[in-house]
This record gives structure tokens, C-alpha cells and sequence, in this order.
């Protein structure tokens, strides 16, 4: 069939109006971002902007960790410091990074080491938990056009956004955690901060028939945590369990909900330039793994892993009952992608931190 030229014009001005408003409202995101980091750091006195704020090229914007606080030392200034006007611009900061069910996320996860802190006081344990005991970092000057960053910090939330030129990376490395992973007990009993990367992985691995379970499970025991840790660099692991494109398509969509239970976490354009990434690398060579028992309450791990990025999630402490989970980019993790084009254009290298762990 045959398309007329005004037919073909139209289609290219909603084409072009499209991307316009995905631009638009991608730039809307970043200003909004901005702004209210910018306002988040006019609260503070100055004592505690100097705790705040380091300088984009800083070694601190590179470290990051998902343990307790005791066995990993924060930087930057703490939740439970602030008045009550700053925490609510370091929610807003936090917010904008997040879509509602993301912030939703973070907030239970948070409010979970509140309940940690409950059941480990009850238990005699040497280090108490806080649920306000998370640090607030920025990274440069937040300013239209800027290259700068801002992480948020604390046992099990490890979130980091990096902005070059004025532009939006995809933020990683991301971790996330929660124990208890379901509430044994008391006014939240049953509250599961991270039911859903849990459950879409469960779900595709009950749909998988016993030829696909062979080759998906590849060990009955699982590890003890997640493998790559807190590396600050990350390269592909050996690419084991069963590809995208030994999966039916209802499968595929499985695996896509696994991926995007991590993915929509972040706010609209950060979920979007995830899901460019995943399609730009494909479903076909796109691997699901998991290792010890698949019955729920056993010890668990699993791990996807596409051209570009790495999912892992295990709960196999605390009876298990102890989740940790990270998102990893193999090039792009703090931004390192986005700085690499930066140098390229500019001509003039921004001073990079080192991030090859030797």
C-alpha cells in the first residue's frame, strides 16, 4: 500500500513531535532535579554544607557500599541530623530520582531497618539500626547545563544519580537490601519491601519447563551473597543459565518483568534510558541463572544478565529472611560513559576518578 506525501508528512511531524516531548519532558526531569538539590543545600548552615558537598572529580564520589554503617564509613551529612525542613528537601531530592513506587521502595526499605532495630535490641546485639541513618551526598554544583551528582546512602539503599551537561545518565550502581525481608512480627507484620523483584523472578522460574530448569539452574547451592558486591567496576560474569532466546514469548515477558521490577524503580526518563539500554542490547542474548533450592523459604539467588547490564538479588541470610539486590551497568556505572563522550567533545579531560579497583 502506497502512502500518500501528506500522509508521510504527518508521520513524520508526530514522529519529530514525539522525541520534542520526550526531550521536553526529560529536560522538565533534570530541572526539577536541580532545582531542588539546589534547594536542599541553601537549607543547610554552613558546617553542614561542608558535610555535604564534595567536588564532582572527589575519590568519595566513587565509594559506595550496602553494609551497615559501623562496617563501612558514610560521608556526607546523616537523615537523622537534619531539622525538619531539610529532611523534607532531602525527601524531595530523593524523590526525584524516583518514581512513586520506587520512592515507595526506598522508603519501606528504610523503615525496615527501623523494625531491624527493634528485633536486634530485643536480641542483645552490640549495633543498633536506625532508619535515619542514611547520608545525603552531593557531588559538584547543581546548576542547568552542570556536570555534577548526588548519592543516597545507608545500609541496604545505595542510590547514585550522576548529570553531565546538563544531561541524565542512567544511575547506577544501584543496591538494595532488606531485613527482615518479610516482617515477622508487630503492627507491619508481613511487609515485604522487595516483593516484587522477588516474586516476577519466582514467577519465571515456576514457568520454565524441565529442559529450561536444567540449563537455568546452575548450581543447588546458592552463594552467600551477591557476587560482585561492591566492586567499583563491573564486568561481565561467565553468561550462564538460560538465554532470552530459548524463552516462549510469554516468557519473554516474564523476563522483562523481572528486568523492569529493578528498572521502575527509577523515575520516567532514568526508566527509560534503562529500558533503551536493555532493548539496545536485546532479550535474545539476554541470561537468567539461578542457584540453590526453588522452593520459596529455601535460601535463594538469582541473576539476569544482558550485554550491558547485571542484575542479582539473594536472600540466603537470617533463616533467609535477607535480601540483598543490585543493578549494575558494565560501562556506565557513576556516569562513566556519559564523562568518556563529555572528555571527547570538550577536548579538555575532566580529572576522572579511578575506578579500575587496581
Amino acid at each position: 500500500m502506497k502512502i500518500s506525501r501528506i500522509a508521510l508528512v504527518i508521520m513524520v511531524v508526530a514522529l519529530s513531535g514525539t522525541v520534542v516531548l520526550e526531550s521536553l519532558q526529560r529536560q522538565r526531569d533534570v530541572d526539577v532535579m536541580t532545582e531542588v538539590a539546589a534547594d536542599f543545600l541553601a537549607s543547610l548552615s554552613s558546617e553542614q554544607r561542608e558535610q555535604a558537598t564534595f567536588g564532582f572529580e572527589s575519590e568519595e564520589r566513587s565509594r559506595h557500599h550496602f553494609i551497615p554503617p559501623e562496617a563501612f564509613e558514610r560521608h556526607g551529612l546523616v537523615y537523622s541530623a537534619m531539622t525538619s525542613e531539610q529532611k523534607v528537601r532531602a525527601l524531595d531530592l530523593l524523590r526525584s530520582g524516583l518514581s512513586q513506587q520506587g520512592y515507595l521502595t526506598a522508603q519501606q526499605i528504610m523503615e525496615v531497618e527501623g523494625i531491624l532495630g527493634v528485633l536486634v535490641e530485643g536480641e542483645g546485639r552490640r549495633f543498633p539500626r536506625d532508619q535515619d541513618a542514611y547520608w545525603v551526598s552531593v557531588f559538584g554544583t547543581p546548576a542547568t547545563g552542570a556536570t555534577w551528582g548526588w548519592r543516597w546512602e545507608g545500609h541496604h539503599l545505595s542510590l547514585h544519580f550522576t548529570l553531565v551537561d546538563g544531561a541524565m545518565t542512567v544511575s547506577t550502581p544501584t543496591f538494595l537490601g532488606a531485613n527482615p525481608a518479610t516482617v515477622p512480627s508487630g503492627p507491619r507484620q508481613g511487609l515485604r519491601a522487595m516483593k516484587t523483584q522477588e516474586d516476577t523472578a519466582r514467577e519465571l522460574l515456576a514457568s520454565l519447563d524441565a529442559e529450561q530448569r536444567e540449563v537455568a539452574i546452575f548450581d543447588d547451592v546458592a552463594p552467600t551473597n551477591v557476587v560482585t558486591g561492591a566492586d567499583l567496576v563491573v564486568d561481565p560474569l561467565d553468561p550462564i543459565g538460560v538465554p532470552g532466546a530459548e524463552l516462549s514469548p510469554s516468557q519473554r515477558e516474564l523476563l522483562m518483568a523481572v528486568i523492569d521490577s529493578y528498572v521502575s524503580i527509577m523515575s520516567d526518563d532514568i526508566a527509560a534510558l534503562r529500558r533503551e539500554a536493555v532493548a539496545n542490547g536485546g532479550l535474545d542474548d539476554t541470561y537468567f541463572a539461578w542457584a540453590g533450592p526453588t522452593e520459596r523459604g529455601e535460601v535463594a539467588y538469582y541473576r539476569v544478565q544482558g550485554q550491558n547490564f547485571l542484575i542479582e538479588f539473594d536472600n540466603t541470610q537470617e533463616d533467609p529472611n535477607h535480601i540483598h539486590a543490585a543493578f549494575r551497568d558494565f560501562d556506565g556505572d557513576l556516569g562513566r560513559d556519559l564523562l568518556r563522550e563529555h572528555v571527547a567533545r570538550s577536548h579538555s579531560p575532566v580529572p576522572l576518578v579511578d575506578l579500575s579497583g587496581d
